[in-house]
């Protein structure tokens, strides 16, 4: 099986539409997150249930498989964090 390729666009793209999904941000909100953007703590809606969650889409829908070693809080601070920490897990 072929894991699915990503440039960074679409690894934001995906993230995005993960969380507009998981969260029920709807598509503006999670468009309008920028690096900055709290997430955990920040927004009512990621509580520690949807960290679960938007975890086990992550490796559904880029292709990833994350282990428990790997997370911390800082990950999930910020939209920015995510992302990049989306980007390293894609480009491996």
């Amino acid at each position: 099986m072929t894991e699915p390729t990503f440039e960074p666009s679409g690894v934001d793209a995906t993230l995005r539409a993960l969380l507009a999904d998981v969260l029920g941000l709807g598509e503006e909100r999670a468009a309008a997150l920028t690096d900055d953007s709290g997430l955990f703590g920040e927004l009512p809606e990621f509580d520690s249930m949807a960290v679960a969650t938007v975890l086990t889409e992550m490796e559904d829908r880029l292709g990833i498989i994350i282990d428990d070693d790997e997370i911390d809080g800082e990950i999930f601070e910020t939209y920015g964090n995510l992302l990049a920490f989306s980007l390293r897990k894609v480009n491996g």
